[in-house]
């Protein structure tokens, strides 16, 4: 954490300096009409301006799990002394013993916005399978898997060990979709029944080749209280898969 924020810091202090530079109190008129009309068209932009727009927005973009702890007018006071070679508010051995505890004083926050993430998800999942375990077409397995039958085939049945090749689509039980084949081209993909999350396992290994399922994925047979970017800790996952065949 400590040599991202170094990182991130650092890039925010080369965007800081190019957009000072180039909004100096005395092209402060200049600057204005520049802006107003970039803000109409954009092509009185600079190389460097360019660029330091570019440089700024991902950077903004890196630092918003930070941004209530981010005070820009200071931080421009240090960039702006640090590049004339004067003293800023810290010393280098303050800013090294500041940059440990900000560290870690962000890992235990976002370490605690993920449990609430995670209580919240598992609470919302149990709610969710609970009602849908009711529904027309939908069967649970002892292990807490759902799934519906959307096109029942009659191929073999594949072994926990076998290579299948499949189509899906993957999503959150609000419908944000998180991965599928459609997003990767569209073409199949396989894989070993015994190398995929423990819903994926259990769920095709019920699908005759030639069937399409529906699976509602409980989050101990997902990725847990871990979750695996960008999917949250305890999601419950929804999947349509189409088993196309066995890989032998």
């Amino acid at each position: 954490m400590p040599s991202v924020i170094r990182s991130a810091v650092l890039m925010t202090a080369i965007a800081c300096s190019m957009s000072c530079t180039a909004q100096a109190p005395s092209a402060e008129k200049g600057a204005e009409a520049k802006d107003a009309k970039a803000a109409a068209g954009g092509t009185s932009l600079g190389e460097k301006q360019k660029n330091s727009t570019m440089i700024g927005m991902d950077i903004a973009k890196s630092l918003e799990p930070f941004k209530d702890e981010i005070d820009v007018d200071a931080l421009t006071a240090a960039l702006r002394a640090s590049l004339a070679g004067k003293p800023t508010k810290l010393t280098p051995a303050e800013a090294d013993q500041l940059r440990t505890e900000f560290g870690m004083k962000m890992q235990a926050k976002m370490a605690k916005k993920q449990a609430e993430q995670g209580a919240k998800n598992l609470s919302e999942g149990e709610a969710f399978l609970a009602a849908n375990k009711s529904k027309p077409g939908v069967r649970t397995t002892a292990s807490g898997l759902q799934y519906q039958v959307l096109r029942q085939g009659a191929g073999p049945l594949p072994k926990p060990t076998d290579k299948v090749r499949v189509k899906y689509k993957g999503t959150l039980l609000d419908g944000t979709e998180f991965d599928s084949t459609d997003a990767h081209g569209g073409e199949p993909v396989e894989f070993a029944l015994n190398q995929v999350i423990p819903g994926w396992s259990e769920g095709v290994a019920l699908m005759p080749v030639n069937s399409k399922y529906k699976f509602w994925i409980p989050s101990k047979l997902g990725y847990g209280p871990n979750g695996q970017p960008p999917i949250g800790a305890n999601a419950t996952l929804v999947f349509e898969v189409e088993l196309l065949g066995i890989v032998n």
